[in-house]
């Protein structure tokens, strides 16, 4: 055999192994896309840049809401974990194969009532405040996360009802696409208030731009949020969801007005 015709069975070897490689060295290298509901993005924020601190990995987080993303990893989106609002869209996502497991609850949300600084909205639990300019007419535009795929939407929507106002506030509702577009209208100066997480309430970007008080949860349905990774996820991922479980992390979800699930 020819020292040519050597050297080219050897390259040949050589590019053979390295296809092999390639799947596995790419999928080591890729930082893992996360997809999580809006109303954790302050926390989950500050929890992925201690989580990149201490491990040196790094992800990459999507926020939208629950109900959007289901419909998008059912249609192949490349996300490796999903962190709900609500935990029935991770028990929709196993159910259609779609999630590894039932996953786990890493928090129970909360509601807040909240209003810009300049709003005449008296803010108290009952909504007595929101009655009274209802009832003069002073309120124009009231912001919820849409009730149709945002679980905080679905939960202000039955506080509202619970309360006697949904129907009167058909017609002054903005609705948010999710939780954070829903409380940027609601403390932008273009509404008189809304309700949105609590979580993003306390934030320090929201806390300079209107006020917040926090709402009874016997008003509204359970907010268990639960977290599950998909049959895409790698090991990054697998120890991001694990990080999520730990002390220092659930100590991060506290500070933003979430509670624990229960062990």
């Amino acid at each position: 055999m020819s020292s040519l015709s050597r050297l080219g069975k050897v390259f040949g070897l050589v590019l053979s192994f390295s296809m092999v490689l390639m799947p596995f060295i790419s999928r080591a290298e890729t930082v893992p896309a996360i997809a999580a509901a809006a109303n954790i993005k302050f926390a989950l924020d500050d929890i992925v840049k201690n989580f990149s601190a201490e491990t040196g990995l790094k992800v990459r987080v999507s926020y939208g809401s629950s109900g959007n993303f289901v419909a998008q990893i059912q249609h192949g989106a490349p996300f490796e974990m999903l962190l709900s609002a609500d935990e029935r869209y991770i028990h929709e996502l196993q159910k259609a194969g779609f999630a590894r497991d039932e996953g786990v609850q890493y928090a129970v949300g909360r509601l807040a009532l909240v209003a810009p600084n300049k709003s005449p909205l008296t803010l108290d639990t009952e909504l007595n405040g929101v009655k009274v300019l209802l009832a003069a007419g002073k309120l124009e535009r009231f912001a919820i996360a849409n009730p149709e795929h945002a679980p905080y939407g679905e939960r202000a929507r039955e506080l509202l009802q619970k309360l006697g106002l949904w129907d009167g506030l058909q017609t002054k509702l903005i609705l948010g696409e999710n939780a954070s577009q829903a409380a940027q209208f609601a403390v932008s100066g273009s509404t008189q208030g809304g309700i949105i997480p609590l979580s993003i309430a306390l934030a320090p970007q929201f806390k300079a731009l209107g006020q917040s008080i926090a709402l009874p949860a016997e008003l509204h349905g359970p907010l268990y949020q639960r977290m599950v990774l998909t049959p895409k996820a790698g090991a990054t991922a697998e120890r991001f969801y694990l990080y999520l479980q730990s002390d220092a992390a659930k100590s991060v979800f506290v500070q933003y007005g979430f509670g624990l699930p229960a062990q």
